[in-house]
């Protein structure tokens, strides 16, 4: 059976706050991760990325199967629940979020993932890039029309304008894998916001992972990358590496991050 040993990095950035969240579940029946990035009009882009992370380890949790049929279940129902929120919850704000989730057989050692938005998930095999994920974008669509070069991605004026994202009452384009994948010891996903990979190339990406020696000195090998890289104001930056290695034994966990909703009194 394979261990998925998880670790994270969450930062603020140049924001006064972080509307990034990130969590995960795990169990012998499956294990599900979750990365969301969270926008609104004031600021309420960290209720929506914490309700899509939520919602989706909720119903994963409830009934974990791991299909292409159940990643896509989840992000509609993600993008129900925050829509249902900016009707009837306590925020008018036109809140959205983009989001991306793992989801993980780990008897049958089989992937499947799903994505809304520019949120991405990369797979890393033998220490090289075997996976990204293709962002709903307009940057990404002018690449594909044949209209600029993947450098555009992360220069581009209008890189950030989505053409997906969870929040909308009208049907979300969404991405998910077409079926299963066999996994291995050793692959590795990360999981990450565009206020991280904006800064950190799949080259760099792939430098790090084999120059350091664990996935938690990786992230933040990357972390202080983006320090080095980033403006003043940039925005906030979020990733979660997920591991494969073998172990027999697994437990039942639930994590949420942030821990708790933000505090509106002020207090910091």
């Amino acid at each position: 059976m394979l261990e998925m040993h998880t670790c994270f990095l969450s930062e603020v950035g140049g924001r006064n706050r972080n509307e990034d969240a990130c969590g995960y579940w795990m169990s012998e029946a499956g294990c599900c991760w979750v990365v969301s990035d969270g926008a609104g009009g004031h600021g309420s882009g960290d209720v929506a990325s914490r309700l899509v992370v939520s919602s989706i380890l909720r119903s994963f949790s409830a009934q974990p199967q791991v299909d292409p049929d159940t990643a896509s279940n989840l992000l509609q129902q993600a993008n129900d629940a925050v829509v249902e929120e900016k009707t009837t919850g306590s925020t008018a704000d036109d809140m959205h979020a983009t989001a991306v989730l793992l989801l993980i057989e780990p008897h049958d050692r089989v992937a499947v993932w799903g994505h809304v938005g520019d949120t991405r998930i990369y797979l890393f095999r033998r220490g090289r890039v075997a996976y990204q994920t293709r962002d709903h974008s307009l940057v990404q669509n002018m690449i594909d029309a044949g209209y600029g070069n993947v450098d555009m991605i992360r220069s581009h004026p209008q890189r950030s304008l989505l053409t997906s994202a969870i929040g909308s009452a009208e049907s979300i384009a969404l991405s998910v894998s077409a079926e299963p994948l066999a996994l291995h010891p050793g692959d590795v996903f990360l999981m990450c916001t565009d206020g991280w990979w904006e800064y950190v190339e799949e080259a760099d990406m792939e430098r790090l992972l084999n120059a350091t020696p664990t996935p938690q000195a990786w992230l933040e090998s990357m972390g202080e990358l983006i320090l080095s890289r980033a403006p003043e104001f940039n925005d906030n930056y979020t990733a979660v590496c997920v591991s494969m290695i073998e172990d027999p034994d697994a437990d039942e966990t639930t994590v949420i991050i942030p821990s708790k909703p933000r505090d509106d009194s002020g207090a910091h």
